[in-house]
């Protein structure tokens, strides 16, 4: 699988987590469910042009867009466990993980 393929993959399956995540009320429970979303605001960006991104250029332009959605995601998970959501901070961790993988392959 390409680097864009993963890319691709990984930007769908933050944005069903966010989906699933539903509205999340008010207060801490939005908070949780924002910074998540900030994870699938900054992986969208480059959904549409990632195939088309040199190879050359694929690190630096996907690194930063890949380590602020990870950061994003992280802060989601500590707030999930923070209020014992541990199934979604377990989901979070898993995508987490995905994202951590496609940069140590960059």
């Amino acid at each position: 699988m390409t680097i864009s393929d993963r890319y691709r993959e990984i930007t769908r399956e933050v944005q069903l987590f966010v989906a699933g995540l539903g509205e999340g009320g008010e207060g801490e429970a939005h908070r949780r469910i924002r910074e998540a979303g900030k994870a699938v605001a900054a992986l969208n960006e480059l959904i549409e042009s990632v195939g088309d991104i040199p190879r050359i250029k694929l690190e630096s332009t996907l690194t930063p867009i890949l380590l602020k959605a990870h950061q994003k995601l992280d802060q989601a998970r500590l707030l999930f466990e923070e209020v014992g959501e541990e199934d979604r901070a377990a989901r979070s961790w898993e995508l987490e993980q995905k994202i951590y993988r496609l940069l140590n392959d960059l």
